[in-house]
């Protein structure tokens, strides 16, 4: 196997055909970290009963917190309208209601500032001439997912405010992170675009068919993980690595509607731990075909290890957070949030890490054919 003296790293962005695509790059890099904060605050968001606290949805107006008593109390008269307050937080006083409005003002506050980093930036890119032709429909459809994923988010809060809800509908926050990740894998794929030449594709049919699968499979993962927490489903199987005892539980009643693979609580966990081991198994046989490829660049020599440590933190975290699910307290900030949100952030770059390897992985190249000789 050659080392990777013999593919000696590129110099950061030393290797970019135009100059102009660094500013570019640098500002689809800081969009991207932006996004994945912005879905962990979704994630405290929801970790600390916060979603529902602010009732409308003023893009302007709502740029500020209320900013004196009398607006305070008119926020928190609007909060005690919902449901929520009425069944599980009828005992909140103004102090308690301040702690769970900062949560979501500061999510809805950090998207308002994703959109003006993102509107500034390619103002001022477009000033200096940087973004060329072949950068306008991938900015369009960045834009567009951006504004999707804004009405999304209000969608889902809008599932919360009425009826007997006290939480927004699990399936609506799943497709609210879904677009999300959806959203940044889309600027990711961009950024690789940006920074990554054609000299470090490895060309491979079979790892490239293994790196599609594994990333289709990540999808149902996150959707899973994402209808775990909807329905606070953890603390229904507490237990590694049975569920309650069974290794597996009585899904009798599996025959019954679609509505039942996204709404039974046990059912739910059970399919979410089997896509793990799924994945970990697909991830490991990743790794070994990845590590017998010879003649690799350098970008994917020194990355092929990150899946499969990724993949096992994950794994590691998402049982520890099984395990302490029982601590969970009401309002309280305890082990198994910090668990939650750590098992959420190596989720992300798992699937972030898997798409590049999908970009590197390219498809092989085309045998041209050669001319005879007269």
């Amino acid at each position: 196997m050659r080392s990777s003296s013999q593919f000696p790293l590129p110099e950061r962005y030393s290797r970019l055909a135009d100059p102009a695509l660094l500013p570019v790059a640098r500002w689809v890099f800081a969009g991207i970290i932006m996004l994945v904060i912005q879905v962990l605050l979704g994630g405290i968001t929801r970790l600390t009963g916060s979603g529902l606290s602010i009732t409308e949805w003023n893009i302007v107006t709502g740029t500020l917190p209320p900013l004196n008593a009398a607006q305070w109390q008119e926020a928190f008269d609007k909060y005690r309208q919902t449901p929520q307050f009425r069944l599980i937080n009828f005992d909140f006083g103004l102090s308690e209601f301040k702690f769970i409005f900062f949560w979501e003002w500061l999510h809805r506050l950090w998207a308002r500032l994703v959109g003006v980093v993102f509107v500034v930036g390619f103002v001022w890119l477009l000033a200096k001439r940087n973004i060329k032709s072949t950068m306008w429909q991938p900015l369009i459809i960045l834009f567009l997912l951006g504004a999707l994923q804004g009405a999304v988010g209000w969608i889902m809060v809008l599932s919360g405010l009425s009826g007997d809800a006290i939480y927004v509908q699990p399936v609506k926050l799943a497709l609210h992170f879904i677009f999300a990740m959806g959203l940044i894998v889309y600027a990711c794929w961009f950024l690789l675009q940006l920074t990554i030449p054609p000299q470090e594709y490895v060309h491979n049919r079979n790892i490239r068919r293994w790196t599609t699968w594994i990333v289709a499979a990540l999808f149902f993962q996150l959707l899973y993980g994402a209808l775990m927490a909807g329905h606070k489903a953890a603390s229904a199987a507490p237990t590694w690595p049975t569920i309650n005892g069974d290794w597996i539980p009585d899904v009798a009643s599996i025959r019954a509607p679609m509505r039942f693979l996204i709404a039974n609580k046990i059912l739910i966990q059970f399919i979410h731990r089997g896509i793990a081991y799924l994945i970990l198994v697909m991830i490991s046989i990743w790794t070994i075909k990845a590590y017998s490829l010879q003649a690799v660049p350098a970008y994917f020599e020194l990355s092929r290890w990150m899946p499969l440590a990724l993949v096992l933190i994950q794994i590691i975290l998402g049982v520890m957070t099984l395990l302490y699910s029982p601590g969970i307290v009401a309002n309280h900030w305890v082990a198994f949030d910090w668990l939650a949100q750590a098992h959420q952030l190596i989720g992300m770059l798992l699937l972030l890490t898997m798409v590049a390897m999908l970009y590197l992985v390219n498809r092989p190249r085309p045998v041209r054919p050669v001319k005879e000789e007269l």
